[in-house]
């Protein structure tokens, strides 16, 4: 078998993917970690919407993009950090910058905002990757962006007062990553997200609207998730 000769050949099919002009536009936008639609990575490559399902469907079977489907919707997001090192490598050799996302979510939607029953905008999302920096959640062997709260984990949210096993009694899913609409990445959503939800409107870390979705940080709530969290807000 010539394993060196496939090996050759893999890394030009990859290359020959990324290389396409329009598929090279939509890889670069998902280098910051947010997920996009294919209508968005349409406008971004500047291909009709067919021309863009044929050049995502490449980039899925070269491994490159992975979706995500959350309602009616389908989110693409690079398939791993290896990805994005491989495009910021071509950038350096490229010598070349690449813009920002920037959302169109109104300000007071996009800091703190209720999704169903959980946190989302970009409190929610801080929230969602500071429990898996500290440790407190792992991705669960189920897949499908679930989590499985860790000893540790375990030990800190039931000292903030909640009842995990009351939560994972509930018949829905325990913990998973929700893509956020702003924010283009994971909050935390199902019965835990419930259960954080209800933990910060109780102890007032968070004020909710009454005529909207929008939540605000009180306060106390800055210097509460800064003291259990080590978070910032």
């Amino acid at each position: 078998m010539d394993v060196e000769g496939q090996a050759d050949r893999r890394a030009a099919s990859v290359a020959a993917a990324i290389g396409e002009p329009a598929r090279a536009r939509m890889l670069y936008s998902l280098v910051d970690n947010r997920a996009r639609t294919s209508t968005e990575l349409a406008v971004i490559a500047r291909v009709s919407p067919s021309t863009a399902s044929v050049h995502l469907n490449r980039l899925q079977a070269e491994r490159l993009v992975s979706v995500v489907r959350q309602g009616k919707h389908r989110y693409y997001t690079l398939l791993g950090p290896h990805v994005a090192r491989a495009l910021e490598a071509l950038s350096i050799l490229a010598d070349g910058a690449r813009p920002k996302f920037q959302p169109a979510t109104p300000d007071g939607l996009r800091a703190a905002r209720t999704c169903y029953d959980h946190i989302a905008g970009s409190i929610g999302t801080s929230l969602h990757d500071r429990f898996l920096k500290l440790g407190w959640l792992a991705a669960s062997a189920s897949g499908n962006h679930s989590y499985e709260v860790t000893p540790s984990g375990d030990r800190a949210l039931r000292h903030l007062g909640i009842d995990l096993e009351a939560y994972r009694s509930m018949r829905r899913r325990f913990a998973f990553g929700c893509l956020d609409w702003s924010e283009r990445r994971f909050h935390l959503a199902g019965a835990l997200g419930a259960a954080l939800l209800e933990l910060v409107l109780k102890r007032r870390w968070l004020s909710q609207d009454l005529d909207s979705r929008a939540l605000a940080i009180t306060g106390l709530g800055r210097r509460e998730m800064l003291k259990h969290f080590g978070l910032s807000v």
